[in-house]
């Protein structure tokens, strides 16, 4: 699997980012089975967060084992520092490990959070407090929602953030607004040498109502091999500023990701955006978002 430089961090991550929210309802043994599927296939950075359900405490059993191999990053979702402390210690307890090479500001959407998150007695100063005691490697940002490319921005003319991780796929870069953002967020990290990842790949469109919902995602995925490759096609070989993309939040959806990164070279943008253009009920995930 390709890697690329994650920014000033130096790391060489695998271009699929195991999404680890696809952990956060499953048992050990399904965790277990989807971890060693990443590792084999080469994916070296793995993606937590505190509020995915039990998914820490599936990744913690196999950290004796792979600590060392991977690049592990998780989040905190809270915005105040006391908060923040002590969730930052309780994924340390839960991951079974004493250090985190990367924790993110979790779902920073919105002005209004990142005014929580920045500001005094924010968890922001957790995290720089954790980093200047060993127990973090770095600090990002994390976003989901159409406003985040924009509130990221911001956030980086506030602090110094390692990394960003935005949305990003085919449909939203046809948003005009939305372009405008990314373009200028990507100027922005590219100034600071930050590292820029990105999240809804391969989100289709909403749920509808009354949809039974065969995927753990909170949006319906793509599930075609065509639809996936064509999306992983159009993101890695048209954005080389990005340093890797997370899997979807979903085990059974993981090999689909690793053959589409395989089959991609294959395929340029514009013939990966003709392919997508035939989904008439493609849209952005962004509308009535169920956060």
């Amino acid at each position: 699997m390709e890697t690329r430089r994650l920014g000033r961090l130096e790391h060489r991550s695998s271009v699929l980012i195991y999404g680890a929210a696809a952990l956060g309802g499953v048992d050990q043994d399904t965790a277990d089975a989807s971890i060693q599927e990443a590792l084999e296939a080469g994916v070296n950075h793995f993606d937590v967060a505190a509020d995915y359900g039990d998914a820490e405490l599936r990744l913690g059993p196999r950290m004796g084992e792979i600590r060392d191999k991977i690049f592990l990053a998780t989040k905190t979702g809270r915005r105040t520092y006391d908060e923040a402390w002590s969730e930052i210690n309780r994924s340390l307890e839960r991951l079974q490990t004493d250090r985190i090479d990367l924790i993110q500001m979790h779902a920073v959407c919105d002005l209004e959070n990142l005014d929580l998150v920045t500001g005094k007695g924010g968890s922001l100063e957790a995290a720089v407090r954790a980093k200047e005691e060993g127990m973090v490697g770095a600090i990002g940002i994390t976003g989901h929602t159409d406003q985040a490319p924009a509130v990221h921005r911001e956030g980086l003319r506030r602090f110094d953030f390692d990394s960003v991780l935005t949305p990003l796929n085919y449909r939203l870069s046809t948003d005009p607004q939305y372009a405008d953002d990314y373009a200028a967020l990507v100027e922005a990290v590219q100034a600071s040498d930050a590292a820029l990842m990105t999240i809804k790949m391969i989100a289709r469109r909403n749920w509808t109502d009354g949809e039974e919902k065969t995927y753990s995602t909170w949006y319906r995925p793509f599930d075609e091999q065509r639809y996936i490759t064509a999306a992983t096609a159009w993101l890695l070989n048209g954005h080389p500023e990005i340093t890797g993309l997370a899997t979807a939040g979903e085990t059974r959806l993981l090999r689909q990701m690793v053959i589409a990164e395989q089959e991609r070279a294959g395929l340029t943008p514009e013939d990966a955006a003709a392919i997508l253009d035939e989904v008439h009920d493609y849209t952005s995930p962004f509308v009535d978002i169920p956060i």
